[in-house]
């Protein structure tokens, strides 16, 4: 996938994920997706 492409298909899926939520629950979803990305961070980085 090209890299345009891959930032339309993480745009699209941001829109759709987020579209219809309270700005608490995008609050929620943003804290679960960034603890999400830290964990899997360490993951790669400790297996080096």
């Amino acid at each position: 996938m090209k890299n345009c492409n891959f930032v339309m298909f993480v745009s699209g899926l941001a829109c759709t994920i987020a579209k219809g939520k309270t700005q608490e629950e995008l609050n929620v979803l943003s804290a679960f997706f960034t603890q999400l990305r830290r964990y899997f961070g360490n993951i790669i980085y400790t297996r080096r």
